[in-house]
């Protein structure tokens, strides 16, 4: 080791405390990155993990391939994994009642398939030959069909066709059906007979929706179903971009009609022509980590600057015996690497501690905030570890180079004079005679010097103005998902929704006794149409009709009309909310209807929300309904309705109708009644509950209620979202903490150490007659003068981020631009503490100082 960095290494020994304030510094921005390299990979893995739960794990899939091309993929040296699927078709369930499904699905597997793809058994054993077969075991609860383990079942298995279609429809189409029938059939092409060995949980692949119960059974590869269609589905060996071209010309040298691919999955291994997903991660991180490397830099810049200041006379006197500019520069880039080697490991350590930390505090929330069935684990790549150890090189590097050319330039004279840091005039320190007369001689004096050192002031600043800007635009940001979610939960006055099926209520009638339901709204909706004279027209929908330049028909306008028919018990309970008797709509030959006289909705385009009537009518009036069928455009006469009353109340889980729509309630019985068989088939039930312990309502529903209905469970749903801004909140303040702490080292470094090298000052002010007390006020105005002008610059531009992440929020949620108060108040005394808390600590150091050894000395 040569002297100079013997010298070097010294002056870092001997100045302890900026060396250790530059080293946490550091330490804590390879932290940050670490952290983020990680969280990236980490998350990126957990969706990996979670498409292979859902999914099961394979890359490429071979449609339609015989024995010979089967074997030829065996032998693929990229083939790792082979496993046999099949869609063999459907089998017609027995009965003659129409439902939405009316099927058994079967598909096949071969071993390796059973052991991939997420399959659960919940009894008996799973296939292990042709002729056996494993069931769903919702299957029984939803119609009453228990096939017993070791019972045969015979079907003919066929494809569901549509006429006109040339292809078969798939598992994920749900079952076509008109009004005498269904509109689809099943062409046989093998009847087989299989014997039950064990059933199943609902696959994760066979939605509600799904006319078919899944069937698996075990495809035997060396005696292949010459009649169903067998797919090559693979695990590869080397995944990388090329499998694409790999699989296509694979298919072409063995005539393979077709090729799949497992695009979800191969996104996440970034194998794709367009990567959305990982452009937004990369783009997002490289944001996160070009806002730590900006904090860093100025951290670390300041820290080797003042260094250099402090050895300026050291250097000037090395280069008076012979010392050339790279000896100098190198003896600053040496101090960059000392701290460097010290602190990019234990920062690695640190933010792979710290994420380890993070991950299992969110790991109770994750599942609920991503609806995910897996964890994340902390997920470390030589690339992740590499990357965070280069930026932060590049970053110390970056932080020392200007120094590092600063020092190579000391001249002698000037750096054993010291002048070369301070060349100004009196103009550049001229202060206006008001801070005098104001504040006193102390705040010129305190005013002065932060015009006089330029440089640390404006570092300073700069860290404050972050700090300011990062908190402000975070907090805002926090709050507004929270608002967000409050808004998109406004007017939801139920827990749990149950949608039926085709109208059909009597499966959702027994529902309403389910453990913990405290009440209940059961009812039909479908949506007509009503020619509406213009007398009756609101003022919004004239305005609307003038802007749009709408052609009436006779005068009238074709109002939508929802109409929402409750059961009997659900319409007694509306009625006696709207203020009217019940007993008075039950006449099916003069019906009658209550009308929701106040709509309410957002105008997106005139900025505000809107209450208003839906229309001018009056009770006694009629309203004649219509049935439009959107496929002729044909309309047709339904009956007409008498307003028997005027209300602003809304059945349970309804949002109003817009201008130009209209609300209208009745009892079942009256919406069956006027309405014709088309009408019949576009009815929708639902079931919207209230209950005192919603998640175990849930859970009684789930084992009762059919699969192919749906629950929503909106409190769930609330839930969900609370705990994602929980998890974000995690981070981001998380984040933000770190920076700041970056932020307030800087802040705490540049004060103390510009304090330490004015003790000369200091020392000749109070030698001409600075009282302590004088001497503190000039200190607490210059905090003053930092704090001040950091709010100046720093709250401007935070306002105008905030504005910023309202307008791209206003895109989904409309409400007014309004400041966090709060957040803001906080901000200003955080600031002000945080530099009168370095002012203090710095100035407690040299409180004791001996005014003669102040003067005598040069530095520090």
């Amino acid at each position: 080791m040569n002297i100079i960095n013997k010298l070097t290494i010294r002056h870092l020994k001997k100045n302890k405390r900026r060396t250790m304030v530059t080293i946490i510094g550091v330490i804590i921005s390879v932290a940050m990155v670490m952290a983020v390299a990680t969280l990236g990979v980490s998350f990126l893995d957990l969706l990996k993990r979670q498409t292979i739960a859902d999914n099961g794990e394979w890359h490429v899939q071979y449609k339609n391939v015989t024995s010979d091309q089967i074997k030829a993929i065996e032998k693929d040296g990229n083939t790792k994994d082979l496993i046999l699927s099949s869609d063999m078709g459907y089998a017609m369930l027995e009965g003659d009642e129409m439902t939405d499904k009316p099927y058994l699905f079967f598909k096949g597997y071969n071993e390796e398939g059973l052991e991939q793809f997420p399959i659960k058994l919940s009894s008996g054993r799973l296939p292990k030959a042709a002729n056996e077969v494993v069931v769903s075991d919702h299957l029984a609860k939803d119609i009453g069909i228990n096939y017993e383990i070791g019972a045969e079942m015979t079907v003919e298995i066929g494809n569901r066709m549509m006429q006109g279609e040339p292809a078969p429809l798939l598992q994920n189409y749900s079952v076509q059906r008109g009004e005498e029938g269904y509109l689809e059939n099943l062409e046989i092409h093998t009847t087989e007979t299989f014997t039950v060995v064990g059933t199943i949980e609902r696959p994760s692949w066979e939605e509600p929706w799904a006319p078919g119960y899944t069937v698996i059974n075990y495809i035997d590869q060396e005696n292949l179903n010459q009649a169903v269609n067998v797919d090559a589905v693979v695990v590869v060996k080397d995944l990388n971009r090329s499998i694409f071209k790999e699989s296509e010309q694979f298919a072409q040298q063995n005539d393979i009609v077709g090729v799949g691919y497992n695009d979800e999955l191969l996104r996440y291994y970034g194998i794709t022509d367009n990567d959305n997903l990982h452009t937004t991660m990369y783009s997002l991180a490289g944001i996160i980590i070009a806002v730590i490397v900006i904090g860093s830099v100025s951290l670390i810049y300041n820290a080797f600057a003042i260094s250099v200041s402090e050895r300026a006379r050291h250097l000037g006197m090395l280069s008076s015996v012979g010392a050339t500019k790279k000896q100098k520069r190198n003896s600053v880039f040496f101090e960059g690497a000392v701290i460097g080697l010290i602190s990019i490991p234990i920062g690695v350590l640190a933010g792979l501690g710290g994420i380890a930390i993070t991950f299992m505090f969110i790991n109770t929330y994750i599942a609920d905030a991503l609806g995910t069935s897996v964890k994340l684990e902390v997920v470390v790549t030589p690339a992740s570890v590499l990357v965070a150890c280069f930026i932060s090189s590049a970053t110390i590097f970056v932080s020392t180079y200007m120094p590092a050319r600063k020092a190579s330039k000391v001249s002698a004279i000037d750096a054993i004079r010291q002048t070369q840091d301070i060349k100004l005039t009196g103009k550049a320190v001229n202060t206006t005679k008001l801070v005098r007369k104001i504040f006193g001689l102390e705040a010129e004096i305190g005013l002065k010097n932060v015009k006089r050192n330029k440089k640390r002031y404006y570092a300073t600043l700069f860290s404050l103005v972050i700090s300011i800007i990062l908190f402000l635009s975070v907090s805002y940001f926090t709050n507004n998902l929270s608002r967000s979610v409050e808004m998109s939960q406004a007017g939801t006055d139920f827990d749990i929704l149950v949608s039926g099926s085709n109208g059909d209520i009597s499966d959702l009638e027994s529902l309403v006794h389910t453990e913990g339901v405290t009440g209940y709204s059961l009812q039909k909706t479908v949506q007509l149409t009503s020619l509406i004279e213009q007398d009756k027209f609101t003022e919004e929908l004239i305005a609307v009709i003038e802007k749009e330049n709408i052609e009436l028909q006779d005068g009238r306008y074709p109002y939508y009309v929802n109409v929402y028919g409750l059961s009997e018990s659900s319409f007694q309970e509306y009625a006696d909310k709207a203020g009217t008797d019940a007993v008075t709509y039950r006449d099916l030959e003069d019906p009658k209807a209550i009308v929701i006289e106040k709509i309410s909705y957002q105008d997106y385009e005139a900025s505000k929300f809107v209450e208003t009537k839906s229309i001018n009518t009056k009770p006694g009036e009629r309203i004649e309904l219509q049935f439009t069928d959107y496929e002729t455009n044909e309309r047709t006469m339904l009956a007409g309705l008498e307003v028997g009353a005027l209300t602003d109340e809304v059945p349970m889980g309804t949002n109003t109708a817009r201008v130009g729509g209209l609300d209208i309630v009745v009892p079942i019985e009256t919406l069956d009644a006027i309405l014709n068989e088309k009408a019949r088939n576009e009815v929708q039930s639902y079931l919207y509950l209230n209950s005192s312990d919603p998640m175990k309502t849930q859970e009684a529903l789930e084992e009762v209620v059919p699969s192919s209905m749906y629950i929503y469970n909106v409190f769930q749903n609330r839930e969900r979202e609370q705990q994602m801004i929980m998890f974000l909140s995690v981070f981001t303040y998380g984040f933000i903490a770190l920076i700041s702490l970056i932020s307030i080292a800087n802040i705490f470094n540049t004060i103390s150490t510009s304090i330490s090298l004015r003790k000369r000052e200091f020392a000749m002010l109070k030698s001409v007659g600075m009282t302590p007390k004088g001497f503190n006020k000039m200190i607490n105005y210059e905090s003053i003068f930092y704090g001040v002008n950091a709010l100046l610059i720093g709250l401007p531009i935070s306002i105008g981020v905030m504005y910023l992440l309202h307008r791209s929020v206003n895109e989904t949620f409309e409400y007014g631009f309004s400041l966090p108060w709060l957040d803001i108040v906080f901000v200003i005394a955080a600031i002000f503490v945080i530099v009168s808390s370095a002012m203090l600590y710095s100035i407690s150091k040299i409180k004791k100082e001996n005014i003669i050894d102040g003067l005598k000395q040069e530095n520090i």
